[in-house]
C-alpha cells in the first residue's frame, strides 16, 4: 500500500512539473502579430498637365494679360455646358508667375522643370492645399488673350481643362521675354480645387499610428524573445520552478497588454481609414 502511495506522489509531482512546464504554451498560440492590422490606405494627387502647347513664334507686336486670359476661359466654361465660373485665387496666381519665371530663367518648357518639380509642388510650394491641380502651358505670340484661350480649347487635353467640373479656382500667369533666343509669350493656367472643400485627413493621427505600430514592433520582438527563453527552461527544483512561474506570469503579462495596444491601434486606424473613405468619396463627387 505505503509502494502505491508512493507512485500516486510521484506521479502527481510529475503531473505538476509538467502542468508548469508548459503552461505558457497555450498563450502562446494567440500571441498577436502586428502584420495582421488594417491597412493604411494612401491618397494618390490628383494632377492633370496636357502636353504643352507651342504657338507661332513670329514676333509681332501684342499684349497678354492674366485678367484677359480668366476672363475668356471663364466665356468658354459658360458656353460649353453653363459651366461656373472659376474664381482667382492668389496661391494659384504665385504658382502660375513662378512657373513663367523658372521656364524663362532656366529656358525650358515643360510641366516639369529641370529638378524633376511639377505642378503639385509648384501649388504646395504657393502653400495652396489641393484636391485636384491641373496646368496648362503655352509658348507663342498669340493675336490676344482671346486667341490664346481659343488655342487652348482647340487642344483636346487643354480643353478637358477649362471645362473640367472639378475646378473651381484659377491662377494665371502671362510674360515676355527671351526664350530659345527669340522675343516671345508664355502662359501659364493654373486650376485648382481647394483642400477645404473636402472633409480633412488628420495628420496627427496617421504620425501616431506609425509610432504606435513601431512601439508594437518592438513589443512583439521582447514577447517572442520571452517565449523562447520559456521554451529553453527546464525548471526542476522548488527555487527553478518558482522563478520559472513568475516568468510565466510576466509573459502572460506582456501579452495581455500588447492585445490592449493592439486593440487601441485597431481603432485608430479604423478611425484614420474612415477619414479616408470620406475624402475619398468627396474627390470623386
Amino acid at each position: 500500500m505505503k509502494k502505491f502511495f508512493g507512485i500516486i506522489i510521484v506521479l502527481g509531482i510529475v503531473f505538476i512539473s509538467w502542468h508548469y512546464r508548459y503552461a505558457f504554451l497555450n498563450l502562446s498560440k494567440t500571441l498577436p502579430n502586428v502584420t495582421s492590422s488594417p491597412f493604411i490606405e494612401k491618397l494618390v494627387e490628383d494632377i492633370s498637365a496636357p502636353e504643352p502647347l507651342r504657338g507661332s513664334m513670329e514676333e509681332k507686336s501684342v499684349t497678354l494679360t492674366s485678367s484677359g486670359v480668366i476672363s475668356w476661359t471663364n466665356n468658354q466654361r459658360r458656353q460649353n455646358g453653363q459651366l461656373p465660373a472659376l474664381k482667382g485665387n492668389s496661391k494659384l496666381n504665385k504658382a502660375a508667375a513662378a512657373k513663367v519665371k523658372d521656364m524663362f530663367d532656366k529656358q525650358y518648357f515643360e510641366h516639369e522643370s529641370p529638378e524633376g518639380h511639377g505642378p503639385g509642388d509648384l501649388a504646395r510650394n504657393a502653400n495652396y492645399l489641393f484636391l485636384s491641380i491641373g496646368e496648362n502651358l503655352a509658348l507663342g505670340n498669340f493675336d490676344d488673350d482671346q486667341a490664346l484661350v481659343q488655342a487652348w480649347m482647340d487642344s483636346p487635353g487643354h480643353r478637358a481643362n477649362i471645362v473640367s467640373k472639378k475646378y473651381t479656382e484659377i491662377g494665371v500667369a502671362v510674360g515676355r521675354g527671351m526664350y530659345e533666343g527669340r522675343q516671345t509669350w508664355l502662359a501659364v493656367q493654373e486650376f485648382g480645387r481647394p483642400a477645404s472643400d473636402c472633409p480633412a485627413i488628420e495628420v496627427n493621427l496617421q504620425t501616431l499610428i506609425a509610432k504606435h505600430k513601431a512601439e508594437l514592433a518592438a513589443d512583439e520582438e521582447l514577447i517572442r524573445q520571452k517565449k523562447s527563453s520559456l521554451e529553453a527552461n527546464d525548471p526542476k527544483t522548488k527555487e527553478e520552478v518558482d522563478a520559472y512561474n513568475e516568468d510565466v506570469r510576466v509573459y502572460n503579462e506582456m501579452v495581455k497588454v500588447y492585445n490592449a495596444k493592439l486593440e487601441s491601434l485597431k481603432g485608430e486606424i479604423a478611425e484614420y481609414n474612415g477619414e479616408v473613405k470620406a475624402y475619398n468619396a468627396c474627390l470623386t463627387s
